[in-house]
């Protein structure tokens, strides 16, 4: 079916996810025009974004569709990098592509374009939006991309009813390789351009030389659980949960220590071993729920859902429940089998098959 009359901006990053979105598109009807958001240009830290801008334009040009670029560099840093720097500072493990997707891609960028009179807006993520009901009772879930190896469902969880409602996602039901022979078929330039790594809008970069810019080094002790001072790190914001490099050990122990807590208060980092860091249980607060709460979807008070606890991770099958010694948004998490690296401050989500069904914030 054609979709005439219907107007869509879709994110241009440069990259060939982001192009085919908007050749499908345009194939399918509607007047779409190529958006590129900049949020960063530090060449110092790696940021491609003229490089990524020119890419863009230039898949807008050979397409046929209009261009527009949009500045969100003091937006960006007042809402996703100075929570990322004061995350880290609290001795927390944040994910900033979550808060991007939420504040800038589907909250100013979408803003904007419903401003514009656009019907809705697109990216390249690997994800899919369901619409299930009727006009008047229309709800949309939230489905991973068909591609597992791509699948960005994780960094979505906190996009709203309002929010997936205008929202498309062309690629979420293909396959990479499928992608990217729809790119060459079409002639765009940047068919085989490395998809993009590390922080949302920056790109990939050294985690603890980007901290640096604002949370000095401060040397303080290694222990083990016992409280044995077995070495000295450069501050404990630094250091994530599983970690188990960069720190520096004056004993020996044989087998490979690991982060496996911190004490801000003291800048004390705690080491173990692998079975040391191994969670069965955790507590996740700030849940969003995309398509109501369980009580709303009829899901017991003890759930069943699948647990992902970082992008592309391992799913863990697991119980979800009410927390009750926290806060009344606060669920406790058990797993079929304990796993290793959960790090506070991390995101974690939640699937009943292919659905998100809510995520939140790791205790």
């Amino acid at each position: 079916m054609k979709s005439l009359n219907k107007k869509v901006a879709v994110g241009l990053s440069g990259g060939v996810d982001s192009a085919v979105s908007a050749y499908l598109l345009k194939e399918q009807g509607y007047e779409v025009v190529g958006v590129y958001m900049q949020c960063w240009n530090e060449k110092a830290d790696g940021c491609r974004a003229e490089e990524d801008r020119a890419d863009a334009a230039k898949v807008a040009a050979h397409l046929g569709i209009k261009f527009s670029h949009l500045n969100f560099i003091k937006e960006y840093k007042e809402r996703v990098i100075d929570y990322f720097y004061a995350e880290y500072k609290a001795g927390r493990t944040p994910n900033p592509d979550v808060l991007c997707n939420k504040e800038i891609k589907f909250g100013m960028f979408l803003d904007w374009a419903m401003k514009e009179g656009f019907d809705f807006v697109a990216t390249g993520h690997y994800a899919r939006v369901k619409k299930v009901g009727g006009a008047q009772t229309a709800k949309f879930k939230l489905l991973k991309g068909i591609d597992e190896t791509k699948d960005q469902s994780y960094f979505l969880y906190l996009l709203n009813q309002h929010q997936l409602s205008k929202t498309i996602f062309p690629v979420g039901g293909m396959k990479k390789h499928e992608v990217r022979k729809i790119a060459k078929r079409i002639g765009v330039h940047n068919a085989e351009k490395p998809d993009s790594v590390g922080i949302c809008f920056i790109g990939e970069v050294d985690i603890k030389e980007f901290l640096k810019k604002k949370l000095k080094a401060k040397v303080g002790n290694l222990v083990t659980k016992t409280g044995e001072v077995v070495g000295k790190h450069d501050g404990v914001w630094f250091y994530t949960v599983g970690q188990r490099h960069g720190f520096r050990t004056s004993k020996y122990f044989g087998l490979p220590l690991y982060v496996i807590g911190k004490n801000v208060k003291k800048n004390e980092l705690v080491v173990g071993f692998a079975k040391d860091g191994k969670r069965s249980e955790f507590e996740v607060s700030d849940l969003h729920w995309i398509n109501g709460t369980p009580e709303k979807r009829n899901l017991s008070d003890n759930f069943e859902a699948d647990v992902r606890i970082r992008h592309l991770g391992e799913l863990y099958p697991a119980k979800i429940s009410k927390s009750k010694k926290s806060t009344e948004n606060s669920y406790l998490v058990r797993l079929e089998n304990s796993t290793f690296g959960v790090a506070p401050g991390q995101s974690t989500v939640f699937y009943v098959g292919d659905e998100l069904v809510s995520g939140g914030i790791i205790n």
